[in-house]
């Protein structure tokens, strides 16, 4: 279960398919993505790819001497591009590749327009989702729910407020089935019930998996695979935390996109590291430290540089802070050009620690931690309060704290939520952003919540895990785990309440499940992703894969409540997109 290496496998298959010689990759926007995030541009050359173009352009050049590998989304506009390239074909042959199932009338359109017979091949390989890592996938879509207009059918145990925005309810189960027929799994399916949203993707995703029955014959196992399907809005308290491993760290601070990061606002930044790529398929330190804390990452940095001063006896310098590596990666040109990788590296984590002291996040995080996991009320209300007062505690992090605020004690009967909003308003922040904490309850507060999210017994059983794993202080700010986990912890021990999570269907499992895809409607995190690593890693036999229509920080999760919480009419055109952060 592994979806990098299923779409890697997917991608040289197609350029194997079409034989030795030159070649062109003609792409959409999506499919670019898609191939981007598994492999670099320097990999594929060597595979005789040599020019890379979206099919969409419109001033491509004719280059008879090129063979042309098409992999494209099986939308109308594709098909259109593809039929009027086909009529004045620009390549000598073309190899067409379809990232999901396309109909039959539109393969018999695309043979229509191939009067020159200039089509080799046409197959569906099922690469229709961004594989972020091994057990990551995600859609890139920002804006999936829009505000329900029909509040009086909304049962009891349903949301007040969210429905699909049509197109993204096609877009995820197009993603989802893709998924699912990449990995070779035909899976029994669960929802989460307080998910109106939930329950209508799995009977779509259901009704795909019926209609293309043939697809879906795999090799039966003596467990059936599970899919369970959750919503965003049963966990909003994860997407508002300060993180401190570095993937997550980087996504929170920087933004990933697509695993490229946007430095250009660094200060003093060098013209080659305004935009750096993190990919763990092809940079060793970053595989190796992308789920460590950020005390960490600083000691593994600074103990391969010393490594390398070993072998440069002369002008030996002490590495002692971020600044002194710095200075050491700009003193030796040699270094930089024999380590690029650790020349990036350090120039991110020079950067995150730059803002981690600039906007006192450890101070912030230690509060954002204690309104998440721990129930005292009293030193809540005071340690936010003090915050607030804080000129160097920014906008953002002034209103998540708020945020955090009104969702752990929104009915405590001594609630100083109207007090905070002042002090917001006198700190001169944005009317938007403080009309986003009740567009947040709204989203994610207790009567649209399905689980226990909060529980009395968080400050008891966090006390323990605390105590248990103390090693230094890095665990204040690590001790929040998402709702997720133990989601996934009471599934595989085969307790998951059936009445809040159902079979669709009337069949259910039997046996523990073991191959588990799990998939977050409105945007999964780094968090979630970290807890499914060492769910894998420290539980045998079980392997579990996590999906969701986007990777989220804060500010994208934002984005994504303010537009769920608009009407479809209020939107402006295109603001249910493809999310512009990974």
């Amino acid at each position: 279960m592994n979806v990098t290496l299923a779409v890697k496998q997917y991608i040289s298959k197609m350029i194997e398919n079409s034989g030795p010689g030159m070649k062109v990759l003609l792409m959409d926007k999506e499919t670019t993505s898609i191939v981007s995030v598994v492999y670099t541009q320097s990999e594929i050359l060597q595979k005789e790819v040599y020019l890379f173009e979206r099919i969409d352009s419109q001033n491509r050049d004719s280059m008879k001497h090129l063979k042309a590998i098409c992999f494209l989304r099986p939308t109308k506009e594709n098909v259109q591009h593809l039929i009027q390239e086909l009529r004045r074909p620009k390549y000598s042959v073309y190899f067409i590749y379809f990232s999901n199932v396309i109909s039959k009338s539109e393969i018999k359109s695309l043979a229509e327009a191939d009067e020159q017979e200039v089509v080799a091949e046409v197959q569906e390989f099922y690469g229709d989702f961004i594989a972020v890592n091994p057990h990551l996938f995600s859609l890139n879509l920002q804006g999936v729910s829009r505000r329900r207009t029909d509040q009086a059918l909304s049962g009891r145990y349903h949301f007040p407020g969210r429905t699909w925005e049509p197109t993204m309810l096609s877009r995820c189960t197009q993603g989802l089935t893709s998924v699912l027929l990449a990995l070779k799994k035909c899976p029994m399916i669960r929802y989460q019930l307080s998910s109106d949203m939930a329950k209508n993707l799995a009977e779509n995703v259901k009704r795909i998996i019926t209609k293309e029955y043939e697809l879906f014959d795999f090799r039966k196992t003596e467990v059936p695979p599970l899919l369970l399907i959750l919503d965003r809005s049963d966990d909003a308290i994860t997407p508002l935390l300060n993180q401190w491993t570095y993937q997550a760290m980087v996504h929170e601070l920087l933004g990933l996109n697509n695993n490229r990061i946007d430095l250009s606002r660094v200060p003093g930044i060098s013209k080659d590291l305004r935009e750096v790529v993190l990919s763990a398929e092809n940079d060793e330190f970053y595989a190796n430290n992308l789920y460590l804390n950020f005390g960490e990452i600083g000691t593994n940095i600074k103990n391969l540089m010393e490594d390398f001063q070993k072998k440069k006896p002369k002008g030996q310098q002490k590495l002692e802070s971020i600044a002194d590596m710095k200075a050491f990666v700009d003193n030796y040109p040699q270094f930089k050009k024999m380590s690029g990788t650790v020349s990036k590296h350090v120039t991110v984590v020079g950067e995150l620690s730059r803002l981690v002291s600039e906007r006192q996040l450890m101070e912030v995080s230690e509060v954002e931690q204690e309104l998440a996991c721990q129930n005292d009320h009293s030193s809540a209300q005071q340690n936010v309060r003090r915050l607030l007062q804080n000129p160097r505690v920014s906008e953002l992090d002034a209103v998540r704290l708020v945020m955090l605020y009104a969702l752990r004690y929104e009915r405590h009967s001594s609630s100083i939520l109207p007090s905070l909003m002042e002090e917001l308003s006198r700190r001169g922040v944005s009317e938007r952003y403080r009309r986003m904490v009740q567009s947040v309850v709204e989203y994610g507060g207790k009567r649209i919540r399905g689980s226990d999210l909060i529980t009395p017994t968080d400050a008891v059983a966090i006390t323990k895990q605390f105590f248990k794993g103390l090693k230094g202080v890095e665990n204040v700010y690590t001790q929040h785990q998402p709702l997720l986990h133990d989601t996934l912890d009471q599934l595989i021990k085969g307790r998951l309440k059936d009445s809040q999570f159902p079979y669709l269907g009337a069949s259910s499992l039997r046996d523990r499940p073991q191959d588990i895809m799990v998939f977050v409607i409105g945007g999964a995190t780094y968090e979630e992703a970290l807890t499914v690593f060492n769910l894998n890693r420290n539980t045998p036999g079980i392997r579990i894969v996590l999906g969701g229509s986007a990777i989220h920080n804060t500010k994208s999760f934002l984005e994504e409540v303010m537009l769920a919480s608009s009407h479809s009419g209020d939107r402006a055109q295109g603001s249910g997109r493809h999310s512009t952060r990974r």
